[in-house]
């Protein structure tokens, strides 16, 4: 309650004579990270992945039952092991002028597969054995085993082939054919986009610190933020008429990490010590304003390989401390760890209320917060002992493979946490050679109970999603997986000073 009044007192005081917002018709979006990488054969992290989405299109895309869709492609499954992809008549040509055709679908795919490049997208491609261009607007796919749920892993945006060739930066001037084309990044925190459609410009702003979003959104110094603010600031702007705020319940999973090969938390004993010793509950209840649920496993129970069965690990103090006695741990010796988390308040928080319920059984913890390029830059590295992160977006149960399996150590895959398990690498190949989607299904469902058993992560919840906007803003559709699409449609309305200055025009 101390913190929200706190908050809640700077931002009356702040935002005392605030200006009419501008009137300039460009549309600005304030964001809490920076994208990483802008070019999708390399890019990892949620928030370039939203802003890749609009800026490159890519073959498939999926419902909100997380099916694939057409996107620029449609297909028809020739043989097991044989895919065609027809590319729609009606797509659009790259930023730059040139026709998308096939030849630049295989150049894309051909560069993530060639293991001299180093994508991290390459260890969930590798059943592609071939990749043939029949004609401009047909690519087949040729596998090395069949597999079911092939078309739902080319989501990669497609790129230029002549521009792949010379070795164009796409991190720096992103050049595809989605909805909006890339104009400009005049610094580190703010790249300018224009929607292809309507030639609107839309802005987006790095703006770390969630006070300092959300003054600027009172100010009208921008008009749209999403998702990334702590509970009481989003309570607080339901109350202000300026603001409106749509909510959707979200599959955006939040989880522990650990490095399994430390000598410490590569023990399975701290690590199931570590999951008795956390009060979720509490901290949904508290600190999120029940704006989560808890989490078992990476999929939530709907989801098609979702498993409602699963049984977590209850809040139990006593046990933990029981384990860490049986891993050699009491008072005199405590386990001392560090976690790892960047600088975002909210995440912050949770790492201080995790810091506080672990010393309570007796872990001593270290908190470590950086900037999200040094502390994402770890966790890739390797350079942890614990972290929290969250996984946004997951759509196909291939993930397991790309976070899991043995053969995904970075830079071939995300498991940075070194996990290395027979079991668990033998449940993913059996899914996946597994053409029977029910039998897939168990498959996949074991897997997540033997990986809630063995504990390379350890599950925490999965957080709705909000956006907020000033009142002049409409159109914007909130997405199941927190992705940036409502910027395809979203619009605002003239202020009333505004539509007297255009009437004043008026002859």
């Amino acid at each position: 309650m101390a913190l929200h009044s706190a908050i809640v007192l700077t931002i009356l005081t702040l935002t005392v004579g605030c200006s009419e917002p501008r009137s300039d018709t460009t549309l600005r979006f304030g964001l809490a990270n920076t994208p990483a990488n802008l070019d999708p054969r390399f890019a990892t992290d949620a928030t370039s992945a939203r802003v890749n989405r609009l800026l490159y299109s890519r073959l498939i895309d999926f419902d909100e039952a997380a099916r694939p869709v057409p996107s620029l492609a449609t297909w028809e499954q020739i043989s097991p092991v044989h895919y065609r992809f027809f590319l729609q008549p009606t797509r659009q040509p790259f930023h730059h002028g040139a026709e998308l055709t096939a030849s630049d679908v295989k150049a894309t795919y051909d560069f993530v597969l060639d293991a001299s490049n180093h994508s991290p997208h390459r260890s969930a491609l590798t059943l592609i054995s071939d990749i043939h261009v029949p004609t401009d607007n047909i690519v087949d796919f040729y596998l090395n085993k069949p597999d079911r749920l092939f078309p739902s892993y080319l989501v990669i945006g497609i790129l230029p082939a002549n521009l792949i060739r010379t070795n164009h930066p796409f991190h720096e001037h992103p050049i595809g054919n989605g909805a909006f084309t890339f104009i400009d990044r005049p610094d580190d925190t703010h790249w300018r986009l224009m929607r292809q459609v309507d030639r609107q410009y839309v802005e987006l702003l790095r703006i770390p610190d969630p006070t300092v979003r959300v003054l600027k959104l009172l100010a009208g110094e921008i008009d749209m933020i999403q998702n990334d603010l702590p509970p009481e600031l989003t309570a607080y702007l339901d109350t202000d008429d300026k603001i409106s705020i749509q909510r959707r319940q979200g599959a955006n999973f939040s989880y522990l990490g650990f490095n399994l090969q430390d000598p410490v938390v590569g023990q399975h004993r701290i690590r199931e010590a570590i999951a008795h010793a956390i009060d979720r509950t509490s901290i949904i209840h508290h600190l999120l304003h029940d704006t989560a649920h808890p989490a078992n496993a990476m999929f939530p129970p709907k989801h098609w390989v979702g498993d409602a069965t699963l049984s977590g690990y209850d809040y139990n103090p006593t046990r933990a401390r029981a384990l860490l006695r049986q891993a050699g741990f009491d008072e005199a010796h405590p386990v001392r760890l560090t976690y790892k988390t960047s600088t975002d308040p909210i995440r912050l928080r949770v790492a201080t209320i995790v810091q506080d319920q672990l010393a309570h059984v007796g872990i001593d913890v270290s908190i470590q917060s950086h900037d999200w390029g040094t502390f994402y830059g770890d966790i890739k590295a390797g350079r942890f002992q614990m972290y929290s992160l969250s996984w946004v977006g997951l759509k196909t149960p291939d993930i397991f493979r790309y976070v899991f399996h043995s053969s995904s150590i970075p830079p071939r895959g995300a498991n940075r946490g070194r996990f290395i398990d027979t079991q668990s690498d033998r449940l993913i190949e059996q899914a996946q050679a597994t053409q029977d989607l029910h039998r897939k299904s168990e498959i996949y469902r074991r897997l997540q109970a033997h990986l809630l058993h063995v504990l390379p992560y350890v599950p925490l919840w999965f957080e709705e999603h909000v956006f907020l906007a000033r009142r002049n803003i409409t159109g914007y559709v909130l997405s199941a997986d927190g992705n940036y699409d409502g910027l395809l449609t979203v619009t605002r309305r003239p202020t009333s000073t505004q539509l007297t200055r255009q009437e004043s025009h008026q002859p």
